[in-house]
């Protein structure tokens, strides 16, 4: 019976997982994929907003308007937190002299 070649993906193509080996860089890996979907979720909503702006407009149906309008207010609310929480996880590094989210060690 042939056996197949395991390899290991985490050091062959340079992928963070399978390589954590604390829980600073678990946390960091975490941080850093949050920020992003949090990131792609916040464009969607300014897209859908927009999307709800334009067919509103165009079929004169205040309903979709302020729908676009709620959107549009929790995509602004949404990326002042995360540009926030960014900016107290970047104030935290420099106060205590590490990198764990800007360029962490995995």
């Amino acid at each position: 019976m042939e056996k197949i070649a395991s390899i290991n993906i985490g050091q062959e193509f340079g992928s963070p997982l399978g390589q954590t080996k604390t829980m600073g860089e678990l946390v960091s890996l975490f941080l850093n994929a949050s920020f992003a979907i949090a990131g792609l979720i916040v464009l969607f909503l300014f897209i859908f907003a927009g999307y709800s702006f334009i067919t509103g407009a165009g079929s004169n149906d205040p309903q979709s308007i302020e729908k676009g309008k709620k959107a549009a207010t929790s995509a602004i609310i949404g990326f002042i937190i995360i540009l926030s929480a960014y900016w107290i996880i970047r104030i935290i590094e420099m106060i205590t002299g590490s990198n764990f989210v800007t360029s962490p060690s995995i």
